[in-house]
This record gives C-alpha cells, sequence and structure tokens, in this order.
C-alpha cells in the first residue's frame, strides 16, 4: 500500500495509508520520521472514538498501536513494504480522552528473514496509555 502524504490540517507533512476504509474509519491516523529520524505515529482524539464513558475507546487505542508497528517498521518492511500482524498484544495504561493528542513510538527488536518484531508506547499529551508489542510478517513482491 502506497503512503499518502497529506496537505492540510493538524497532519500536514505527516502521511497516511488512504486505501485502508477500516484505519480511515477508527482514525484517521498518521505517521512520519521526526527531525532525528525517529518514526512516530498519531492522531487527534474524535468524538467517534469515544467509549460510553467519554474516553478513548480501548478497541481504538488498540487498533491505533496495530497501525503503528507499520509506521514504526516501515523501513523494515522492504523491499515490498507490506506485512501482516501475526501477533499482538498490549497493557492498558491510562485513559485518552477527546482532543488530546495521541502519539506512539517505538522499535524494531529484531527483523529476520520474514519475521519482525516491534514493540512501543502510545501516550495521550505525554502521559503512557497503551504499551504494545507485535510480530510482523513481511510479505514479498508480487
Amino acid at each position: 500500500m502506497t503512503a499518502h502524504i497529506v496537505e492540510s490540517g493538524e497532519f500536514a507533512g505527516w502521511r497516511c495509508w488512504p486505501n485502508d476504509p477500516f484505519e480511515l474509519s477508527a482514525g484517521p491516523f498518521y505517521f512520519k520520521r521526526d527531525e532525528y529520524g525517529v518514526p512516530v505515529c498519531a492522531f487527534r482524539a474524535l468524538p467517534k472514538q469515544l467509549n460510553g464513558l467519554g474516553i478513548v475507546h480501548g478497541g481504538c487505542l488498540m487498533s491505533f498501536a496495530d497501525f503503528s508497528l507499520f509506521g514504526i517498521a516501515q523501513e523494515a518492511l522492504a523491499p515490498s513494504g507490506h506485512g501482516v500482524t501475526v501477533a499482538f498484544t498490549s497493557e492498558f495504561l491510562g485513559p485518552a480522552r477527546e482532543g488530546e493528542y495521541i502519539e506512539a513510538r517505538g522499535e524494531v527488536l529484531r527483523s529476520g528473514g520474514s519475521l519482525l518484531f516491534v514493540r512501543g508506547v502510545v501516550t495521550a499529551d505525554g502521559r503512557p496509555c497503551l504499551n504494545f508489542s507485535g510480530t510482523l510478517k513481511r510479505l514479498r513482491e508480487r
């Protein structure tokens, strides 16, 4: 899937995957490399992402963390740039609320022949709210 550069709004200059209907519905979610070349993923918490208690739904945070696995591992997924999640774990650390800036940062722990091991932390306005890890399977080019 080819990334698209966002042209306007708060996330202008960031990238997204516009051909993923689920992520566009759950998000939208964005990714880029910061000024140091470190991958960062983010979104702004919207009313549609809240649960009945008025906090960001856990399923939304887990969907964002899964998205972030790929944002963090984008370079390591070369040459095809494509992969699928084969394992995912997470623990909730605290709430995220409407209007907060939600961010994920992490690292590729190991990149083997076809499997990548990735971990990260999601924060809400700088407060940790979810830690996550996952295993991605690199897909070959067709």
